[in-house]
């Protein structure tokens, strides 16, 4: 565990303070939790310090990535945490005040964005999007800002896209290359509002939206609408890759011999992630969800109002918001994973507590480490955990174990079919396609070769992202003319057959 604030110039303090002042002073800075806004007895004890730190005791070598945590009661952060470094190259300790990419905790602020244009009267939640961004494509269905918000729209995911197109994650992604890769998309995963399938690409779409509407950058907005206001002085959009950023965090992954390594992570996109911000300026951001200063309580109850589908059912999101419950109590808030980033804000409206946390390790379980900090203070106020099964009663699955489906093979001449070479335009790629035992390879650009499994005739499966099934289309003739290629949060981007091309 860190101190709050380390002294790095005890040679002028001591030449202002007398001696006894100076030992109250190192004492004051080198001590975490002694500041009065977090101390024992200002709504928080001194055995519930002790236990938050222990939830982290995990993260609080120096030598390893770390962890910062904020705990808000009745919309005042009562205490404030860091553990571990921030960055591994120079020890930096991490901080309450230390920058984290927040990654999709960043949701909430593009949705708060729009809501605020609603109220102001430049927009409605159930626009067209087309009413603000005309040059995208026709998707043969209307799409709504509040279904992009809601992730009920049917626009696929940007990230599976991108790899599909040959991108790797740690490339540098700016805004203009998700937006193009946008402009070529012809179909929907579903019908708008029929399902529920996180999308992010709809919310770089509402950030555009915001720009458009506001007339001004991203970024700027939400400074003067919200930042500022709230008192959120060490938060930012992060849509420059390049913008230095004093005493941030990095973010790691581990080796498989041990030790850690540099998961990089080169964004330069905004909306649906690229928020950086610290625990404490988050804690300020529950106490508006609590108390609104710059929206208000319709706004908000609007933003945590589950969406409700086409067919009358609800899901568990509201408008950049997971909403649910906890052993019993009512949630809001949001999780994030980018690179080796691991975010959660956990918010109990009707508790008036919340807790965020931040990690920087992709081995970091954010959401249970909040969950286990929520616990220290709302346990007595939470039904019981359920307690695991007995040995008896799950014995059955060691002892009977289900049958497993053996693979599936085809005939060497059927295989022989699906060779060759298939074109996207919508993503403006090539895959190779070719028989490698009982099995397909497909060769895409930039990406490692993947291995397809057989299903059925027609049908095949792999464990990569971006390409969990495969489906080859017959025309009349009975030939392989299409493939179809489907990811978890994109389906169906279809490829035509064209003659032997090269990467």
């Amino acid at each position: 565990m860190q101190p709050r604030f380390l002294p790095s110039s005890l040679g002028r303090v001591a030449a202002v303070f007398p001696t006894p002042i100076l030992a109250l002073v190192v004492a004051t800075l080198t001590v975490p939790g002694t500041f009065p806004q977090h101390a024992a007895g200002q709504g928080i004890t001194a055995e519930q310090v002790e236990a938050v730190d222990a939830v982290f005791e995990a993260w609080s070598d120096p030598a390893g990535p770390g962890a910062a945590v904020a705990v808000t009661r009745n919309g005042r952060v009562v205490y404030s945490q860091g553990y571990g470094s921030a960055q591994l190259e120079y020890r930096i300790p991490v901080t309450p005040t230390t920058p984290f990419h927040v990654a999709s905790v960043s949701k909430q602020f593009t949705t708060f964005a729009v809501a605020l244009l609603a109220r102001d009267g430049l927009l409605s939640w159930d626009d067209e999007v087309h009413r603000h961004l005309p040059e995208l494509p026709d998707l043969g269905r209307p799409v709504t800002l509040r279904q992009l918000g809601q992730h009920t729209s049917g626009v696929r995911d940007q990230w599976e896209l991108l790899i599909q197109a040959g991108w790797r994650i740690d490339d540098v992604i700016t805004r203009d290359q998700i937006m193009g890769l946008m402009l070529r998309q012809r179909e929907l995963n579903f019908e708008p509002g029929s399902e529920y399938l996180y999308s992010n690409m709809g919310y770089s779409l509402l950030a555009e939206v915001v720009e458009r509407v506001s007339g001004q950058e991203f970024g700027e907005f939400l400074r003067e609408r919200v930042f500022l206001p709230l008192g959120m002085h060490r938060t930012h959009v992060h849509s420059d890759h390049t913008r230095i950023v004093p005493g941030r965090a990095y973010s790691y992954a581990p080796n498989a011999g041990g030790g850690w390594r540099n998961a990089v992570l080169s964004y330069a996109n905004q909306g649906a992630t690229s928020l950086f911000t610290t625990v404490e300026d988050l804690g300020r951001w529950m106490a508006e969800m609590e108390a609104p200063m710059v929206g208000d309580a319709a706004l908000w109850a609007e933003m945590a109002e589950p969406a409700r589908l086409n067919g009358g059912d609800t899901a568990p999101y509201g408008l950049g918001l997971s909403v649910g419950s906890y052993r019993g109590l009512r949630t809001m808030g949001h999780g994030g994973a980018d690179a080796g980033f691991r975010t959660n804000l956990l918010f109990f409206p009707e508790e008036g507590m919340g807790v965020v946390v931040f990690g920087n390790a992709s081995s970091f379980n954010a959401g249970r480490l909040a969950r286990e900090v929520a616990q220290v203070f709302l346990d007595d106020r939470m039904e019981p955990v359920e307690a695991p099964a007995d040995n008896a009663a799950s014995a059955g699955s060691e002892e009977d174990p289900e049958e497993t489906e053996e693979p599936t093979t085809l005939p060497a001449e059927v295989l022989a079919q699906y060779e060759g070479s298939f074109y996207s335009p919508e993503l403006d790629v090539v895959y190779r396609v070719r028989v490698e035992g009982d099995d397909l390879v497909v060769e895409r650009p930039r990406q490692p070769e993947q291995t397809l499994s057989v299903v059925e005739r027609d049908r095949f499966r792999s464990s990569q992202w971006g390409m969990n099934s495969v489906e080859f289309v017959r025309n009349g003739e009975d030939e392989v003319a299409e493939m179809l290629v489907s990811g978890g949060r994109v389906r169906n981007v279809r490829f035509h057959r064209v003659e032997p091309w090269g990467f």
